[in-house]
């Protein structure tokens, strides 16, 4: 597995850039400018301004995986994407450019190689399902520049919960499912990922996964079941994003647990339990 890259140490300010909507989620853009560029999978612990004023909600930075990075003469522009759905995603979704940003970060291990997660990887198969598809853009545009064929699958509840697009450019090369069936197949991207994992050359796959818990443990099922090797991006509740409060241990198949922030949040399908970790969910 990948090693993870150091950040620098402690928190930093950053200004937001950028912000507009897109299919009921929002996108923002901070400018870092001191830190490295994060590899895909990465994350950073995120807060703003107001953030626990009047001994209220929320008191902690949250957790959010970078959907694009991309180097300029002052920094690092860092794309996020999220969806208000509590009192922390609420107040960073109304940021507007001029504001400013705490992150730490990046943080824990990113995505490896293809031909590190499984030898004779002919490519790679991305599957991202719901807000969980910003970890699955910077990994796409990522293989993409490194010539890497790859076959892109996206899933999502209903069009009001499918944003984020626009990070994919054209969309004519990405594979969609709604559950409601207003577009693409009908039903969940996990069917689709079953239809490119038949034949013999399933066990040569390198699949690479985000998204909500259920979706993320049929992936993993899907690829055991087929002898294709995975990645999951994986959430969980983090108080610190590195490893000091234990607050995102996830089971281990052969014992123990890991950290999530530290040890993930991208794992080996095959060396978790289970991806359906207690308080986690996009």
């Amino acid at each position: 597995m990948t090693t993870r890259v150091l950040a620098p140490f402690g928190a930093r300010i950053t200004d937001v850039v950028a912000r507009r909507e897109t299919g009921g989620y929002v996108v923002f853009t901070a400018l870092d400018t001191i830190g490295p560029d994060p590899a895909p999978g990465q994350f950073y612990m995120v807060s703003a301004d107001g953030w626990g004023s009047d001994g209220g909600r929320p008191f902690l930075p949250r957790a959010f995986s970078v959907a694009a990075a991309e180097r300029s003469g002052d920094g690092v522009r860092l794309e996020f994407l999220l969806e208000a759905v509590g009192p922390g995603t609420a107040l960073l979704a109304a940021l507007e450019p001029g504001a400013t940003l705490t992150i730490t970060g990046p943080l824990g291990r990113p995505f490896s190689a293809p031909r590190d997660l499984k030898p004779d990887a002919p490519g790679a198969i991305l599957v991202g399902g719901g807000i969980g598809i910003a970890p699955i853009a910077i990994l796409r545009r990522h293989l993409s520049g490194q010539g890497i064929p790859m076959r892109t699958l996206l899933g999502f509840r209903d069009e009001t919960h499918s944003g984020g697009f626009e990070l994919f450019g054209s969309c004519q090369e990405v594979g969609l499912a709604f559950e409601d069936g207003h577009r693409g197949h009908q039903g969940y991207v996990t069917d689709l990922l079953r239809v490119a994992l038949k034949g013999d050359d399933a066990a040569s796959a390198a699949v690479y996964a985000c998204g909500p818990p259920p979706m993320l443990e049929a992936v993993r099922e899907i690829c055991a079941g087929r002898g294709a090797a995975a990645e999951l991006a994986m959430e969980s509740p983090m108080a610190c994003g590195y490893g000091a409060c234990f607050g995102c241990a996830v089971p281990l198949a052969d014992g123990g647990y890991m950290r999530l922030c530290v040890d993930g949040p991208v794992v080996r399908a095959d060396q978790i339990e289970t991806a359906l970790i207690a308080g986690s969910g996009h």
